[in-house]
Formats: C-alpha cells, sequence, structure tokens
C-alpha cells in the first residue's frame, strides 16, 4: 500500500485537471484507511472513509464542478519572489524532517508506566468520545452548522447567478439571421 500512497501523493501533484487530482487524493485517502487498519485501529479506518473519502471529497468534488475549472493554468507570477521564496521554504521543510528524523524527535523509546491503561480508560473510541463530547461539544456543533449553511448559501446564489443572468441577444445563434448592410437577411455561423 505504501507505494501506492506515495504514487498518487505524487501524482495528484502533477496533474493538470482538478478532478483526476481529486480523484488522485480519494487513492491516497483510501491507502490511509488501509495503513490505519493494518495498525489496529478499524475505528480510524472507519472514519478516514467516511469523513475523508466520503463527505470531505464530495465537497471537493462539489466546489470543483460549481466553480468550472479551466484547463487552462495562468503560469505568469503575479507577484514577484513566489518562486524562490517558496523553494527557499520546501528546502527548509525538507532540511527540518530531515534533522527531526536524525534526532529521533517524536519516536519515544520509553512510555510512563501503565501510560497506555491510564490514557485510554475503556478503549480509543471511549476516550475519544470524553474528549469530543465534553469539551469540544459546542465547537464541534458550531462547525456543522456553519458548514451546512455554507453549503446551502453556495447552492442560493448559484441559482440566482442562473436566473438572474441574461439569455443573450437575439440573432447571434448559429442558423439565426441577422440584416446585412442592405437590408438582406444573412446567415449567422
Amino acid at each position: 500500500m505504501a507505494p501506492i500512497s506515495v504514487f498518487s501523493a505524487v501524482a495528484m501533484l502533477f496533474q493538470r485537471n482538478a478532478v483526476h487530482a481529486a480523484l488522485l487524493l480519494i487513492v491516497n485517502f483510501f491507502t490511509l484507511a488501509v495503513f490505519f487498519l493494518i495498525l489496529g485501529s478499524p475505528f480510524l479506518f472507519v472514519v478516514q472513509i467516511i469523513v475523508y473519502a466520503g463527505a470531505i471529497m464530495v465537497l471537493f468534488l462539489f466546489v470543483i464542478m460549481l466553480l468550472g475549472v479551466d484547463r487552462h493554468e495562468s503560469l505568469v507570477e503575479h507577484l514577484r519572489g513566489l518562486r524562490p521564496a517558496a523553494l527557499v521554504l520546501a528546502a527548509g521543510l525538507v532540511a527540518e524532517i530531515v534533522l527531526a528524523v536524525r534526532l529521533g524527535v517524536g519516536v519515544a523509546t520509553k512510555a510512563a508506566p501503565n501510560f497506555d491503561q491510564v490514557a485510554n480508560k475503556g478503549g480509543n473510541v471511549h476516550a475519544f468520545a470524553k474528549v469530543l463530547f465534553n469539551s469540544f461539544f459546542f465547537p464541534f456543533e458550531v462547525t456543522s452548522v456553519l458548514l451546512i449553511v455554507a453549503a446551502v448559501a453556495a447552492m442560493v446564489m448559484t441559482r440566482q447567478a442562473i436566473e438572474t443572468s441574461p439569455p443573450g441577444p437575439p440573432g447571434i445563434g448559429p442558423g439565426d439571421t441577422e440584416r446585412g448592410p442592405a437590408g438582406v437577411p444573412e446567415t449567422v455561423a
């Protein structure tokens, strides 16, 4: 699964078509879900598929289709110095990752005694639910309401834009006739 995950992530970066990039991102999300299953976390496996590969990607594809992304990309920089700054930041990120791996940051060799029994008393799902539905219940619900309102607002605005757009002047479509300089009808190609 690792080569498929890396290939889909790299291929997604070099896609010119936004829909193809989104589909490759779905493949990457599925491989991450399989990683969670292999690591013994079936709850995260299901959440990864339902939330990310399902809901988030449907939202991405909805926005892509709503905006009607054009195939032609502009390669002109509107602000000077963005590419050199991006290269410097990318090199810094790579150096930071290499240094963190060399130093073993985040790789614990010893845990506190009985840490897994104390931290996840009752299991991972129970511990996650306790944090989510006690401390973060209100922000979680506010975020869900805001996402629903944003989706409905986008649909309403799109419908209004379609209804208020002018149909176009008559006599311009193919096969329509216009009066020529001498007043004789001419067919518009």
